[in-house]
């Protein structure tokens, strides 16, 4: 009887198991059984434009900052608006997030050989400048052993965006020096790094897709800026058609402009854009980097893995955001401080970029320590909103300012230097300097004959202890 209610007990507690786990697995079952047949019933199209539409209601981080005027959503991923002279950052949308920046990686490409090489440089295509190539890549058609001029280079690689031209671009600048393209690639990397970006990894010169090759648009900003003191970079981008012509190497190449902004009487023309390159893979999204100026203001806009055909409605929508609520403000006509004596103006200096319900008496400045002030009578002032840098000014400090550091400068001197008198004073700080030069020595000898001198030094406290013991018994 014990045995049969036993058995019974034992079965009740496995049918209640099995229906618990049959309950935990059916659940999950029926919800992904609905999402498939709902996400069946929608079309590709329907279903793009509902990850479009997630993708437009994405937090926009700029939006969060105290009386910041609200930026517009983007189709795109993460995007940036920089202004150029200070660095300031008027939007921003996921600007550190890790994004794979396909073909405007040129941007970098051309910066680096713009620095490291001259347009009349020789470009000569090897074998591994378009070995790499695959159908569909976007390309000019320039072939191996074809010589070409890194003039013509940068304008088929910026231009018509060839894959192989940017190869070669990394293949030959600094050949002559003993350079190879790994030491291009590297300069890429440093580069970027100097400017101030940290969230990005070159692996190659043309952006083809690879999973270590990413960027973020923070530091495409920091890259399209770097770009404005370089006129020949604009004066290749600006073009609309280019001819490389026949040579005893070469063929006839001619190809157009890309970037749509740029072209006259298209339905995406933008009269202020005046530089910028367009970029694509099916692991990138569209991207691009674009650069503006209104006669007042330079901006750069950046925008990633962007959804559908809105790279350029959404550049222009960030472009016209900054333009109406954005404007310089100059230092030298708010800053109070009586630690100032003049302001330093020049073309990057000497302003900050305000929105409108953003006054300068809510920035916060501080002295950046790029040198002595005491000694020059210069530094540089920071202005920060919110922690986020909106401008920089050179300036002079006052002369009681100057007076002030000195004197705290000669106080702190004599501080440090009164104790030095009496360093070795009294029989404490003499037997206390014995024992330092025995110990600075001790650590001069080698293992073995520290090991020698421990051994002695047991053996000798070791007889030193006997010899009291002895004493006291005889005592």
């Amino acid at each position: 009887m014990k045995y049969a209610k036993r058995l019974m007990v034992a079965f009740l507690i496995i049918v209640m198991c099995f229906s618990t786990v049959m309950v935990a697995y059916a659940e999950p079952g029926d919800d992904k059984t609905n999402s498939s047949s709902n996400s069946e019933e929608l079309t590709p199209e329907e279903q793009e434009k509902k990850i479009q539409e997630e993708v437009y209601k994405m937090p926009i981080q700029s939006n969060e900052w105290t009386n910041w005027p609200q930026g517009p959503g983007t189709y795109g991923e993460a995007a940036i608006v920089m202004e150029v002279g200070t660095g300031a950052i008027l939007y921003a949308k996921n600007i550190d997030e890790h994004e794979y920046p396909a073909s405007i990686t040129k941007v970098l490409t051309a910066l680096v050989a713009l620095e490291n090489g001259q347009l009349s440089d020789t470009v000569t295509f090897f074998h591994d400048c378009v070995a790499f190539m695959q159908p569909g890549d976007s390309s000019v058609g320039l072939k191996e052993g074809n010589v070409i001029t890194l003039e013509q280079a940068l304008y088929a690689t910026l231009l018509a965006s060839a894959n192989e031209a940017a190869y070669a671009v990394g293949e030959n600048v600094g050949k002559n020096a003993g350079y190879d393209y790994n030491w291009f690639v590297e300069q890429m990397n440093r580069r970027c790094q100097e400017l101030g970006g940290m969230n990005s990894n070159f692996v190659n010169t043309n952006g083809l897709h690879d999973p270590d090759h990413y960027t973020c648009a923070r530091d495409m900003a920091l890259i399209g800026r770097e770009m404005f003191k370089h006129s020949e970079f604009f004066e290749i981008v600006q073009t609309l058609n280019y001819k490389i012509p026949e040579s005893e190497t070469t063929e006839e190449h001619v190809f157009q402009q890309k970037h749509k902004m740029l072209i006259p009487g298209t339905s995406n023309y933008y009269e202020y854009a005046i530089g910028g390159k367009t970029g694509y893979t099916s692991d990138a999204l569209s991207t691009l980097i674009t650069m503006a100026d209104n006669g007042n203001m330079q901006l750069v806009c950046v925008v990633l893995r962007t959804h559908g055909v809105n790279i350029y409605p959404d550049t222009r929508n960030l472009f016209e955001y900054a333009f109406k609520n954005f404007s310089k403000v100059r230092v030298a006509e708010h800053e109070k401080s009586d630690k100032i004596s003049e302001i330093i103006e020049d073309d990057n200096s000497g302003y900050v970029v305000l929105p409108q319900g953003v006054e300068f008496e809510d920035l916060e400045m501080q002295m950046v320590a790029d040198d002595a002030p005491a000694s020059s009578g210069e530094t540089t002032l920071e202005y920060t909103y919110e922690g986020n840098v909106v401008g920089t000014a050179r300036a002079k400090l006052s002369k009681e300012y100057l007076e002030e550091i000195n004197q705290v400068t000669s106080e702190t001197k004599t501080e440090t230097k009164e104790p030095e008198k009496n360093k070795n004073t009294g029989w404490k700080s003499k037997i206390k300097e014995i024992f330092k030069k025995i110990a600075d020595k001790f650590q001069q000898k080698t293992t073995m004959e520290k090991g020698i001198i421990l051994g002695a030094c047991g053996v000798l406290a070791i007889l030193l202890i006997s010899l009291i013991v002895a004493l006291i018994k005889r005592r």
